[in-house]
């Protein structure tokens, strides 16, 4: 929103208050919320398009220069950021500038770092042009996955790939404020040893297995943490730098949504020590009335069956999480896989009741959402030469798809969970640059 003013309209002789012109040139929208009181308080809403209402922003609605300026700056960085290779007059012709407001912009933005010349294109009869893009090592973000027993901190650059990454074991953690301890130390040993540059840093997006309330200032429950009901104010406080906390598999999903925009809506499934997930559309989470969407490790795969951590039976996590194929058989997932592989037995038999129950909760995710699945967490990595065999136990359980080429696995491997949690602090930065 760039404008708010306040109106007085009159209604049947009676004076009424209008409040709120928001004017979003960037969306082409112009919306006006009328307050009206007639015996009850209505609220009306009507649209414009930008185009039709364009001379008057521009006469009688413009911006203080600077800020003005500020977003004309932010359109061609987003552009570059978007459209990497492009032109200047690529720029000015996509985005209706004149060539030399596109080329005092670049300027400005070269200047500073942010932009750089990434080799020319082909000719179209003159000189050739300057390929465009950005500095993608101007600043990073990092990202920190918390478990049980470890944090995974990354650094990313400002395309999200990674600069540094390091695990760190840490004790059992009784509530936020110890958590927090032993994070903000292991954090400053990781920028130290990687030698970041702390003035490029954006800020710190920290992952959870939480459920959190619906303002995200209080974690309702952590089965795997073991913690309930803590706020995360002494977390946050302990971080010397911008912090930004948010439930573990959502920001595997947001990860993976950077990468696979192809869609309308994607449903994410991370199958770590914990089995979480998230609902994206069009990029933005679905968190429900109460923060708790995607919650699919507690859907239920068999009634009365084994214990779950939240104290129920039969849950999904109980039945996929990676502690039933590492923890509880004393061995690590890596090695699991190699006795599989192996021939071993009973790790076969676990196996193919461990595909048989995640088919179960898939094939009930799709028939909710009707969207493509995306398989990620720790466990994913492993999954390649079983998805075929994945899919066709889910097609077997839905009866409107014989392939269930819905399902596919997570373009990262090993770091969606970090990644998606430095994600947050890029996109703020390229938004609002």
């Amino acid at each position: 929103m760039i404008l708010q003013v306040y109106i007085t309209v009159n209604h049947q002789n009676q004076q009424k208050q209008s409040k709120n012109i928001a004017i979003y040139p960037q969306k082409f929208l112009i919306r006006l919320t009328f307050l009206l009181w007639l015996g009850k308080m209505k609220v009306f809403y009507i649209d414009f398009t930008f185009e039709k209402l364009k001379e008057l922003y521009m006469k009688k609605l413009s911006l203080p220069p600077t800020e003005r300026r500020r977003l004309t700056r932010n359109q061609i960085y987003q552009y570059i950021y978007k459209a990497p290779g492009c032109s200047k007059q690529e720029i000015a012709d996509s985005l209706n500038f004149s060539m030399p407001t596109v080329h005092q912009n670049l300027n400005e933005l070269t200047q500073a770092g942010l932009v750089r010349i990434d080799g020319v294109g082909e000719s179209t009869g003159g000189r050739r042009p300057l390929q465009l893009t950005i500095n993608e090592n101007a600043h990073f973000s990092v990202g920190i996955s918390v478990t049980d027993d470890h944090f995974r901190i990354i650094a990313a650059n400002l395309r999200l790939d990674e600069i540094a990454y390091q695990k760190y074991p840490h004790p059992h953690c009784n509530n936020m404020k110890e958590m927090g301890n032993f994070l903000a130390a292991d954090l400053e040993n990781f920028l130290n040893r990687f030698g970041l540059n702390r003035e490029k840093l954006l800020g710190v997006g920290i992952a959870l297995p939480a459920i959190f309330n619906t303002d995200r200032t209080c974690v309702v429950a952590a089965p795997t943490l073991n913690l309930r009901d803590q706020s995360i104010r002494p977390l946050i406080c302990s971080i010397p730098y911008p912090v930004s906390v948010c439930n573990d598999a959502t920001s595997g999903g947001y990860a993976e949504w950077y990468v696979q925009q192809d869609s309308d809506c994607m449903a994410y499934i991370s199958l770590e020590g914990g089995v979480g997930g998230a609902i994206l559309m069009n990029g933005v989470p679905y968190t429900g009335l109460n923060g708790r969407s995607g919650e699919f490790g507690h859907i239920c795969v068999q009634p009365e069956g084994l214990s779950c951590k939240c104290g129920l039976r039969g849950c999904l996590e109980a039945y996929c999480s990676s502690d039933r194929i590492s923890t509880d058989l004393g061995i690590s997932v890596e090695q699991f896989f190699a006795g599989l592989e192996a021939g071993n037995l009973a790790y076969q038999t676990l196996w193919k009741d461990y595909l048989r129950h995640l088919a179960s909760a898939l094939a009930t995710i799709r028939m909710v959402f009707d969207c493509r699945i995306v398989l990620g967490g720790y466990v994913a990595q492993y999954l390649t030469p079983f998805l075929k065999e994945l899919r066709g136990l889910t097609a077997s359980r839905d009866p409107f798809d014989e392939e269930a080429e819905y399902i596919s696995l997570c373009h990262y491997l090993k770091h969606a969970v970090p990644l998606g949690a430095a994600l947050h602090f890029i996109n703020l930065f390229v938004e609002e640059l």
